[in-house]
């Protein structure tokens, strides 16, 4: 294929990919269903190029970004808060998962290794951050399970994989215990290890750059050196990813400029935005060269159903047991658990929320050649994803049979506007304490009075309005600075919910950049 015909065929892909998003999220559809779908559709018109699953290109060019993106939207005080039940989910769940659906596919499916079954109750267990994204923006989730189920997708590829790697050297080698915990240790410790480390010296260097560009340029490689990085010690890289992005995220308003975070906001939720749906295209035009694997496995039609439903049935049977066991644990277990314990009903909007994506359809195709079934195990994780965007479907419904509340979000906006009437009086207060010489009369009222007066025709001639124009900006600058510090103080005393730190920290970030492009006349 030629160089113009690959461009061709990727504009397309693209077109197709933002029609068909667009087109769902108006008539309310799930968007990674009906891109899964067209995509089967179109993978068997004339003419279209076979498309083949590349686990590398997936887990290496298409992951990081996702991750990344993923994580600079995610609260890190969320995740700290919920860290006992994400940990529970995103490793306990894992684990279990991978056992006991390995241990029924190796039941119902003949010939069998126990190591090969093993091997895909790891590709299978972990939900996937993209997928369960798109499948809860279409509910009115509790911001609980929320901070939940995004914490879990994007904490529990690091233990797959692992799981995964030991299952895989079990098939072509002898299985060692040591050698197992080992690379576990090593995948976690050093993920995080690399992570943390990437983020300090990007934050560092970011702290220093004076434009918004270049600090967005260096924003869009972060995700994969720190997924390089980890990979050339052996580490997880998903894990230093999702890391690197919490700590960046958290660290923002201390790290970067107004502008910066602004443009590095767009063009990350821009990036996520094609990847997300293209990687649901593609797993739906990868049908074709899956389905032609699995017909020539032998196994028949009869016994592929079986198998189907029974990998679904205990894939969903296996969250739901673990969903109620952890809530058990946290309703009669010690005190200080028993004080952060929830309502049984979570447990099956969990369970639903568990969506498979990208991570399965690419861990399936790093099963060894020798793997017993290879191809139909590939087909099978298909059909897991696609099960489980179905099943997601629900979401809504189960929300409202289970009375789960919805958001209170004129709570979200009244405390909204505390935090910003707090870090406002506390400006306020920064200004009144200021020299009654170093600034104008009638700019220090202007700040006082008006704190989002951006440029006004000021009395007297235009030297004078000029002065008092750039003397406000300075002045205004300062006082926006106090309440991002009030803010973020605010944060750390832990008094005020995430959601309504970041609305105003958002709403600082455009002062400040409007301030500054009044007073320089241009943006970076």
């Amino acid at each position: 294929m030629s160089v113009d015909e690959t461009l061709a065929w990727l504009v397309a892909f693209l077109v197709v990919t933002v029609a068909v998003s667009a087109a769902a999220r108006r008539v309310g559809w799930s968007a990674p269903l009906a891109l899964v779908l067209i995509g089967v559709a179109v993978s068997y018109v004339p003419g279209v190029p076979r498309v083949d699953v590349e686990p590398d290109f997936v887990l290496s060019v298409l992951l990081p970004p996702l991750l990344f993106a993923a994580a600079l939207q995610t609260s890190l005080a969320d995740v700290r808060a919920r860290r006992e039940p994400l940990l529970l989910l995103s490793v306990g769940l894992v684990a279990f998962t991978t056992v006991v659906v390995g241990l029924a596919t190796w039941a119902v499916v003949p010939t069998l290794t126990l190591a090969a079954a093993l091997a895909f109750g790891a590709v299978v267990a972990p939900t996937d951050a993209v997928a369960v994204a798109a499948v809860t923006r279409r509910a009115p989730l509790p911001r609980l399970l929320a901070s939940i189920l995004d914490g879990e997708s994007l904490l529990n590829d690091a233990t797959a994989l692992v799981a995964l790697n030991t299952a895989v050297v079990a098939i072509v080698a002898t299985f060692d215990p040591g050698r197992a915990v080992g690379e576990f240790v090593l995948a976690v410790v050093g993920g995080a290890g690399v992570g943390l480390l990437v983020a300090f010296v990007m934050g560092a260097v970011r702290r220093r750059l004076p434009v918004a560009v270049l600090d967005t340029s260096l924003s869009l490689v972060t995700p994969y050196v720190a997924f390089l990085l980890a990979h050339a010690i052996g580490a997880s890289g998903p894990l230093a990813v999702v890391v690197a992005g919490l700590f960046l995220g958290f660290r923002a308003p201390v790290l970067q400029s107004a502008e910066a975070r602004l443009a590095e906001s767009l063009n990350w939720r821009t990036i996520q935005f094609l990847l997300e749906n293209a990687v649901f295209l593609l797993i739906g035009l990868s049908l074709p060269a899956i389905l032609r694997g699995a017909l020539s496995s032998g196994i028949g039609v009869g016994r592929a159903l079986v198998v189907i439903a029974v990998v679904v049935v205990v894939l969903v049977g296996a969250r739901l047991a673990w969903s109620f066991a952890v809530t058990a644990v946290y309703r009669w277990g010690p005190a200080r658990m028993r004080r952060r314990s929830w309502q049984w009903r979570i447990n099956l909007p969990i369970t639903i929320a568990g969506v498979r994506g990208v991570v399965t359809l690419a861990a399936v195709f790093l099963l060894p050649e020798q793997t017993p079934h290879r191809a139909f195990l590939q087909f099978l994780a298909f059909v897991v994803v696609l099960a489980t965007l179905l099943i997601g479907l629900a979401l809504p419904w189960v929300i409202r049979r289970v009375a789960l509340p919805a958001p209170d979000l004129d709570q979200e906006r009244m405390e909204t506007q505390l935090l910003l009437a707090e870090a406002r009086a506390e400006s306020l207060q920064f200004v009144d304490g200021l020299d009654d010489d170093a600034y104008d009369d009638r700019v220090v009222e202007r700040v006082r009075v008006d704190s989002a007066l951006l440029g006004e025709t000021l009395v007297g001639d235009d030297g004078v309005r000029s002065e008092r124009a750039a003397a406000y900006a300075a002045l205004r600058m300062l006082a926006i600075a106090e309440e991002r510090r009030a803010v973020l103080r605010a944060r750390g005393e832990g008094r005020f919910p995430e959601t309504a730190v970041r609305a105003v920290l958002t709403i600082l970030d455009i002062e400040e950049a409007a301030v500054r492009a009044t007073r320089s006349g241009r943006t970076d």
